[in-house]
């Protein structure tokens, strides 16, 4: 449904989307039937080895969803050595695994990677290096978080014990502090 709010008014173009096209022919063709479809879930892995240089890529998509890619550590070795790929390839291949894939511990396959393939040691390692950084980096931050919010827990408990001394009914006290009867009950031991 198309809500035309233009200038010209009533709407002075055709209706037929396809008339918007240079070739509306052309369009009808390619627009109407069914598109080519490339299913690389059922392509049996051996025959996606054969790809050449979209070999890798194409494996790894196959299998990105996998909770263990380890079972994949041998056939991406074999094409990394053998296949010629740019650094900026492999470096897109591996973000790719990173941000999409769902391995548990993504650093330690890229590091197990390095190891098999030495000519992209170098480049494997930097990126190994980085991931590790990031995760000390969210460590860090998660380890400060959980501070934060102990303290702040520590601080509403004293403020409840506070006020529950004072004689605030424990009804008001759970409305402005947020806490539970469990959490009241732990005041008083």
């Amino acid at each position: 449904m198309l809500f035309y709010t233009g200038r010209r008014s009533p709407y002075p173009y055709s209706t037929r989307w396809l008339d918007e096209f240079n070739d509306p022919g052309l369009a009808q063709k390619l627009y109407s039937g069914s598109f080519p479809l490339v299913d690389v879930t059922v392509i049996p892995d051996d025959e996606i080895m054969g790809h050449r240089s979209m070999a890798a890529l194409t494996l790894l998509q196959k299998h990105i969803y996998r909770r263990d890619l380890a079972d994949l550590l041998d056939n991406l070795a074999i094409l990394l050595m053998t296949e010629r790929m740019t650094v900026q390839q492999l470096v897109s291949l591996i973000n790719y695994l990173v941000q999409v894939g769902e391995t548990s511990d993504a650093e330690a396959f890229v590091r197990e990677l390095a190891q098999r393939v030495p000519q992209h040691e170098n480049e494997l390692m930097t990126i190994a290096q980085q991931l590790e950084q990031k995760g000390i980096e969210k460590g860090i931050q998660l380890g400060e978080q959980r501070g934060i919010e102990k303290g702040e827990r520590e601080a509403t408990f004293k403020i409840a014990r506070t006020m529950l001394q004072n004689g605030l009914d424990r009804n008001t006290v759970m409305k402005m502090t947020g806490l539970t009867e469990d959490d009241l009950a732990q005041i008083r031991h």
